[in-house]
């Protein structure tokens, strides 16, 4: 009876560190590679203040400078730490009707995510606008909780409307989507 006793006791023992050591490990593992959350801090940057100023990207994927059409097939560039997204990583933000891939770095996500803070930097474009008009758009369309989609479905309903027009300098409207725009 006694080893009976004794082999409960110590198997309830190796359960309670194996537990232990699981969720010890386990939320190690997690803080290393977080799972994207839903609402990011959503910012947006263009031509004149990308640093340096121009369409330069830090990773590209699939384009050689920052740009895109918003489509599943051609994402839109988008900064942030590459901890918090993996370079590659798609994105649908709702808000903008569109999906955005991560190509490019920002030094300001870079210590919001050091900070525990998720926010994602898009790219509106503005080459050839007025840099004032390209700033006061990045400002309009900045969320300070915008819902985002990691590695969305390909079949959003997708809005390819510059973010901002440089011939005309202005900034997309995004309650001016409507049903009659196509699917990506």
């Amino acid at each position: 009876m006694r080893r009976r006793t004794a082999l409960c006791l110590f198997a309830a023992l190796a359960l309670v560190i194996g537990t232990g050591l699981s969720l010890i490990g386990g939320s190690t593992t997690n803080m290393a590679h977080a799972a994207p959350a839903d609402t990011y801090y959503v910012t947006l940057y263009g031509w004149p203040d990308n640093s340096p100023p121009g369409g330069d990207i830090a990773y590209p994927q699939i384009h050689q400078s920052a740009g895109g059409t918003g489509t599943y097939a051609d994402p839109i560039t988008f900064a942030t730490d590459q901890n918090e997204l993996a370079p590659g990583t798609i994105v649908y933000y709702s808000y903008l009707h569109r999906y955005f891939i991560m190509e490019d770095d920002c030094a300001e996500c870079d210590q919001d995510w050091a900070n525990g803070k998720a926010h994602i930097d898009l790219w509106v474009g503005g080459e050839g606008g007025d840099s004032n008009a390209v700033i006061n758009c990045e400002d309009a369309l900045t969320q300070d909780s915008g819902d985002v989609t990691v590695n969305p479905p390909s079949d959003e309903q997708v809005d390819t409307t510059p973010l901002f027009d440089s011939s005309s300098n202005t900034c997309y409207n995004p309650s001016g989507f409507g049903p009659q725009h196509a699917r990506s």
